[in-house]
């Protein structure tokens, strides 16, 4: 039933840019646009696009509204939920990377992604822009703007999922709320099992508490936390940056709501192969891997980038394959809060 629902909402239409509910506009003047559908008890926040140069959590996000537009009044996706979506909480962002993203429909291509891709800068990160309170003038305007569309939402959200990208990985990595860590076992089990099936390995990576990732299971850590940003940034000597890290979306949904279950998918565009000196999580060669992207960046020749890639054993991942997983974190995660309440 799964994998049903999931092909139905993929065939479902790519929902047209000028749909939804208009909650504030970008600092170009670009709409925020935003969705609410349902009246179930159990209310699900689901937002993408707080980095623009992740694209997939967006390209899902408007099939998924999609199919919910068209959905039946009596569907149980409809009688059972309250569906609080924000495709893209970033068009600037997301017009600033179109010369890359339009060529997603399978695959993205290596050589367009490292030519194109514009990503902002720590100082000005959406995912921990949010107002640190209803007087935080200095917040981005898009931030501003779906913090208040959360205010007025008059419910108690009991799960928020951020869609997130990683420019490469073994495979995709799963961020949890620390909070939720005893209670997400079942979690972690399903989708383990259904990435194992995928054919795909997890990027299993241990960073040891850095920026607030703490490794909880294979592929699995726990999401970062402003306060562990802000003390990563400090401990490199950047107070600047440090100074305008704000709350995150998952720590302003629980600001909100109190003890929401929070989830972050970071799905890869590139895989990269297992290598026989990484055989525990800490020892992901991060720097390796950036080494080759920057020279690849810099190269300007397509057919040898492409080429190289190739040889070095990266490969594309499969957009489909990106957004199945997502869906099914989501669903693991409504399964969760259901089965405890």
């Amino acid at each position: 039933m799964k994998d049903k629902i999931f092909d139905q909402i993929i065939s479902s239409p790519h929902l047209p840019p000028n749909e939804g509910e208009i909650i504030g506009y970008s600092r170009n003047g670009l709409a925020i646009r935003a969705f609410k559908f349902g009246r179930g008890l159990v209310s699900i926040s689901l937002i993408g696009g707080c980095h623009a140069d992740e694209p997939v959590g967006p390209r899902f996000l408007r099939h998924f509204v999609s199919y919910l537009t068209a959905l039946p009044d009596k569907n149980p996706f409809l009688t059972q939920y309250q569906w609080w979506i924000i495709p893209h909480a970033n068009p600037d962002g997301e017009k600033n990377n179109s010369r890359w993203t339009m060529d997603g429909n399978g695959v993205y291509n290596l050589f367009n992604y490292l030519s194109y891709y514009i990503r902002e800068l720590p100082v000005d990160d959406m995912e921990f822009g949010f107002p640190v309170n209803d007087n935080d003038k200095g917040a981005r305007p898009e931030n501003k703007a779906i913090y208040r569309w959360w205010q007025k939402a008059e419910t108690s959200f009991q799960l928020h999922v951020s869609l997130h990208g990683i420019a490469f990985g073994k495979g995709p990595w799963f961020l949890i709320d620390s909070a939720w860590i005893s209670r997400c076992k079942p979690l972690i089990d399903s989708c383990t099992k259904l990435i194992n099936g995928m054919g795909y390995a997890l990027h299993d990576v241990n960073r040891k508490g850095e920026k607030g990732f703490f490794r909880i299971a294979p592929g699995f850590s726990t999401r970062p936390d402003s306060k562990y940003l802000k003390e990563y940034f400090l401990d490199l000597g950047d107070k600047k940056t440090a100074d305008v890290i704000r709350p995150s979306s998952m720590e302003t949904i629980r600001k909100i709501s109190g003890d929401v279950l929070t989830l972050v998918s970071n799905m890869p565009l590139f895989i990269v192969p297992e290598s026989k000196n990484e055989t525990e999580p800490a020892h992901f060669d991060l720097k390796k891997w950036q080494h080759r992207f920057e020279i690849w960046k810099n190269d300007g020749n397509p057919e040898r980038v492409l080429q190289e890639a190739w040889q070095s054993g990266l490969k594309p991942m499969s957009v489909y394959d990106q957004m199945k997983m997502q869906y099914c974190f989501i669903d693991a995660g409504i399964k969760r809060i259901s089965t405890l309440k």
